[in-house]
């Protein structure tokens, strides 16, 4: 494959092959971005690209469906089975996707929903004032304890009894304590709310039993099947057996036409990783990297939000650092270290320009770091932020990280090997 992609489009081969060695030779710690298997990529760039499988397997409305129905159908059962769920539909084409399906296979446009307030650790479609979701129907902040960094579960119901949402919607972007589903869907319950419940950061800690499911809790449980879970970018929706017909209705034909058969296939086989032992200890090892970089960032006088972090997330507050994440974020970036400007909870400054960092542990995880390498990028970290306009010193710790990142491969996937006759234009 990569002798065609080199003959054929040598400009494109040349920035693949970049790309492939800036991720070999950088840490990332974007709590959203992994690396795939070998299996899943190949199956990601299979012969399922060609393929149109507009509807659902044995309801299609083209034809030549024989393997994509055995497909779907495998990953279908593979997704039902990890996590427990009455129905999976594994169609949407993102997160975002997904939980515009939840929304619409349970209330109509107009009515109210209830989502985590993007600056306190929500995402867009939970309802956010610059997301489309908030033009559709009527939305309602929630926010977390700005002195813990915690949920209030007693003001969360409050607003809930006040506002009378048909939606109430648990999850994060940007929360990095455990959530309690169960409290969730007893505040739905208690004022005649739907539980919807966004898992697409958490959903390989959950599938490995270190985070309670919402599973039981919610009526829909959305999620995507990369980030922690280590799949393809994509979108899945689990569901009770009443909301079946009316999810799979909202996917398609509500929202999308026919679903990207090359990503199904790689969701299939990596549902079928994430039913292994070795990623319930890879998932373990994503909590155990996070708090020891947490424990060590604040070892090293750090504000972390809450605290610290039961997940795979850690929100770092700068102020006291008197420099923006944006700064720090791309001076990291320039020190092959990764990571994302974020806003936090009652942040003063300009969500283009806000004080918080965001920082994850699940690509850095699968290259086999574990806790002294998690200490040793907190160390990195302190020495970029203390010398943040000292080019000299940061330049060394992008030789640092490059020696360590050098010590953890990339797991096999298509090597695309740098060749001399080869330039980018």
């Amino acid at each position: 494959m990569a002798d065609a992609l080199e003959q054929y489009d040598p400009q494109i081969y040349e920035l693949i092959r970049q790309e492939q060695a800036r991720q070999s030779g950088s840490i990332r710690l974007i709590p959203s971005e992994n690396y795939v298997s070998k299996a899943v990529m190949l199956a990601s760039a299979s012969c399922l690209t060609n393929k149109y499988a507009e509807g659902y397997p044995g309801r299609r409305y083209y034809e030549g469906q024989q393997v994509t129905d055995l497909i779907e159908r495998m990953a279908q059962e593979r997704v039902k089975k990890i996590f427990k769920a009455d129905h999976a539909n594994i169609q949407p084409y993102s997160g975002s996707i997904a939980n515009w399906a939840a929304y619409l296979a349970l209330v109509n446009p107009g009515d109210t929903i209830m989502g985590l307030s993007l600056p306190h650790g929500g995402h867009l479609t939970h309802g956010w004032k610059v997301s489309v979701t908030s033009r559709i129907f009527s939305s309602v902040q929630y926010t977390v304890n700005p002195d813990t960094g915690r949920f209030d579960y007693d003001k969360i119901e409050q607003l809930a009894k006040k506002h009378k949402p048909r939606i109430i919607i648990s999850g994060a972007t940007a929360y990095p304590r455990e959530i309690d589903f169960e409290i969730f869907g007893q505040i739905a319950k208690d004022v005649g709310a739907y539980h919807v419940s966004d898992i697409a950061h958490i959903a390989g800690l959950v599938v490995a039993g270190i985070h309670k499911s919402p599973v039981p809790y919610a009526d829909i449980v959305s999620t995507t099947s990369h980030k922690t879970l280590r799949g393809p970018r994509g979108g899945m929706l689990l569901c009770r057996k009443e909301h079946a017909e009316n999810v799979d209705k909202a996917v398609f034909p509500g929202l999308q036409g026919g679903p990207h058969m090359h990503t199904l296939t790689a969701i299939a086989v990596a549902m079928a990783e994430a039913d292994t032992p070795e990623f319930v200890a890879y998932a373990k090892q994503i909590v155990k990297n996070a708090k020891a970089l947490a424990e060590k960032l604040l070892e090293y006088g750090f504000n972390l939000v809450s605290g610290g972090t039961d997940n795979h997330l850690i929100l770092i507050d700068l102020r006291n650092r008197n420099v923006s994440g944006k700064k720090v974020a791309k001076a990291l970036d320039r020190a092959r270290i990764v990571t994302n400007y974020n806003t936090t909870p009652l942040d003063p400054a300009h969500p283009s320009d806000p004080s918080g960092l965001r920082m994850g542990t699940p690509a850095m995880t699968t290259r086999g770091m574990k806790e002294q390498e998690a200490e040793q990028i907190a160390t990195f970290i302190r020495r970029v932020v203390e010398n943040i306009g000292n080019e000299s010193v940061i330049e060394e710790v992008a030789k640092d990280v490059l020696l360590l990142s050098s010590q953890f491969p990339v797991p096999e996937h298509f090597i695309i090997p740098n060749k001399n006759n080869v330039a980018a234009q």
